[in-house]
């Protein structure tokens, strides 16, 4: 009885298939339908009653009643037509599989069962792929599983960008989960390009020494489990480039908001001082910024997302971050390559070691060969802003050569141009280990180990570049004395430079630079010229002072009053032409009037004692200025400036 019911159950599938089954399709379809619905009917059991009833329906002419309608046949090898072979089937149950996922309207990720569910049929594809490649003995099912597996990489990727757009989009609406109200821990904006749905957006930060989780575990490893199947499946590149086309907006939108502006050549010629120094200020934290958190970070993602994937996540990596990682470089080149006037030395020196500091740490995030022209990129910038320091040391030396004599400054005092040089070096050299690699040329090591610097070379290039200035302004400044008619002033204002030309040596790394035998003979000129001050200012008077020797006699007292009277003139001459000379260091002052008085008061005393020792120059004798007024108009020289 079981077995008749059997055969009355298998009969009414033929009929029911012989029925509706107008295709082969159709007819694999109702007979899948059939063996899932009853143990019975297995697709084994199905065809061989199918081949039965075909091989039945060839001697039906002899009856005069045909038996039931038999199950549509497979087409055998004997009808001309092949059998339908297990993969045929494999490939139609995947596209119907694969089309309810790939036609859906909503996120698949959205729901982790529909997930996991597409990922195994994808798995199944792949590998029912990769069967009849090798066989090559189907081409047309093959064609037909190949189109069907660009359409489930075509959905791949869009739930790939997607999960990497907009997380939240594919997150478990649960109580404190990712996607929930409370959340509000992540930072986001809404402005994404896709409507209203929140990307998180990297902040600025003074703090360089964090990463930044652009997407929360469970999405990383959703993209991850994607990418992986891409990569399977032949579709690595585009993978890559959907990452990287991803992720570029929230790159480009972090650096955004750092408020800098990409720096041609031609704005940074054109633009006024103060306003590209506000652009370079902005530039220095952001260029760490990118290149500390934000690049570092986005490795550390791409990693993660292309686990195992090599060598697609460095490709994603390096086409998610080139384009903001260039500009910046960029902006960096057209400031190094742009005016050398030395105002400027200061922030490209800022520039240079912001981007020097951070060349160790570039190593292990550029490593891969896709990536390894972006860290060359940073390291050839680094090199530039070198050269740009240099040329802005030897910018200084043709404004000290080409700054012109024409008016003397009042009094013999100190001239800008030695306030401008002195003031500007010492400031230089509070960047002194950051000069000494540029002048030493020694970039090559910049990035491997900081220079090793001697405090006590003042042979290094540096310290020869200084010197080598400090020689240019001396002749400049001694160009500029001969503008001084009267040689004494010249000598004054020579000695007042020199002197704080030593005072701004001493008290800095200059000091250290130049060493003490160029103190020793900087120090011997101002002696000189103090020398030539006295000899040329008061060598007159020195001269009628002189009475010719100790004893009584050896001079006409007519003679002597004659000296005294000359005395007297030339001592109003003094003082009223050297009434508005300065020395501005009050050491130097101190010490010159000393010389002075020590020159003049003990022959002026001398004269006076001889006149009054002689009884015919005491008769007539008239001392208009005793010792002490002498002494108190010696005193009030050079207060030109204090007046």
């Amino acid at each position: 009885m079981a077995e008749d019911g059997e055969e009355k159950l298998l009969a009414t599938v033929q009929h029911i298939v012989q029925t509706l089954g107008r295709t082969d399709t159709m007819t694999e379809d109702i007979l899948k339908v059939f063996s899932n619905y009853d143990g019975r009917l297995s697709l084994d059991k199905l065809y061989a009653t199918r081949a039965a009833a075909a091989a039945a329906a060839g001697g039906a002419g002899e009856r005069s009643m045909p038996a039931s309608p038999p199950l549509p046949a497979a087409p055998s090898a004997s009808a001309g037509m092949p059998p339908v072979t297990s993969l045929e089937r494999t490939v139609r149950t995947l596209d119907r599989q694969i089309s309810q996922f790939v036609t859906m309207d909503r996120l698949i990720w959205a729901d982790s069962a529909d997930a996991d569910a597409f990922l195994e049929a994808v798995d199944d594809l792949i590998g029912t792929v990769q069967e009849l490649d090798a066989a090559g003995t189907n081409r047309g099912l093959l064609d037909r599983a190949d189109e069907l597996l660009s359409r489930c990489m075509a959905r791949l990727e869009d739930e790939f960008r997607a999960l990497i757009e907009r997380p939240d989009d594919a997150a478990p609406q649960v109580p404190g989960g990712f996607g929930s109200d409370e959340s509000e821990g992540e930072d986001y904006d809404a402005d994404d390009g896709f409507g209203d749905e929140p990307i998180p957006i990297a902040k600025p930060v003074s703090d360089f020494d964090v990463v930044i989780d652009a997407l929360p575990p469970g999405s990383v490893s959703d993209v991850h489990q994607i990418a992986r199947r891409m990569v399977d499946a032949g579709f690595g590149r585009e993978c890559a480039e959907a990452y990287a086309a991803a992720r570029r907006g929230f790159i480009d939108e972090s650096v955004a908001r750092l408020g800098i502006r990409s720096l041609t050549a031609d704005e940074v010629h054109s633009s006024p001082w103060e306003e590209l120094e506000f652009d370079i200020a902005r530039w220095i934290p952001a260029f760490k910024m990118v290149f500390r958190i934000l690049i570092p970070s986005e490795r550390r993602l791409c990693d993660r997302v292309f686990d195992g994937l090599a060598p697609y996540g460095d490709l994603a990596f390096v086409a998610a971050v080139r384009t903001q990682a260039l500009q910046l470089i960029s902006s960096g080149d057209a400031v190094a390559a742009a005016s050398r006037a030395p105002e400027r030395l200061f922030r490209v020196i800022d520039m240079y070691e912001a981007v020097r500091d951070l060349l160790p740490d570039l190593d292990p995030v550029f490593s891969d060969p896709y990536s390894a022209a972006l860290r060359a990129e940073v390291s050839a910038v680094c090199n530039i802003l070198g050269s740009s320091i240099k040329g802005i040391f030897m910018e200084l030396e043709n404004l000290i050569r080409r700054d012109p004599a024409r008016v003397a400054v009042p009094g013999g005092g100190i001239h800008p141009i030695t306030r401008y040089v002195m003031n500007y070096l010492r400031a230089a050299c509070g960047s002194r280990q950051t000069l000494e690699e540029v002048m030493e040329g020694d970039l090559a090591a910049v990035g491997a180990a900081a220079i090793a610097i001697d405090p006590d070379r003042p042979t290094s290039s540096l310290a020869v570049h200084i010197a080598w200035i400090m020689d240019v302004l001396h002749k400049n400044l001694e160009a500029k004395s001969k503008i001084y008619r009267y040689p004494p002033l010249a000598a004054i204002f020579l000695m007042n430079n020199g002197k704080y030309i030593i005072h701004k040596v001493t008290d800095s790394e200059l000091g250290v630079l130049l060493g003490d035998e160029w103190m020793k003979q900087m120090m011997s000129r101002v002696r000189r010229w103090s020398m030539e001050y006295q000899r040329g200012a008061w060598a007159k008077v020195m001269s009628v002072l002189q009475t010719g020797g100790p004893g009584i006699g050896s001079i006409p007292a007519k003679a002597m009053l004659q000296k005294m009277q000359m005395f007297n003139g030339y001592l109003e001459e003094i003082c009223a032409a050297q009434s508005d000379w300065v020395i501005a260091d009050e050491q130097l002052r101190a010490d010159v009037k000393a010389a002075i008085s020590d020159s003049v008061m003990p022959a002026y005393t001398g004269l006076i004692a001889r006149l009054r020792s002689s009884p015919e120059a005491a008769q007539d004798l008239f001392i208009k200025y005793t010792p002490e007024d002498v002494q108190a108009h010696i005193q009030h020289l050079f207060e030109g400036a204090a007046k």
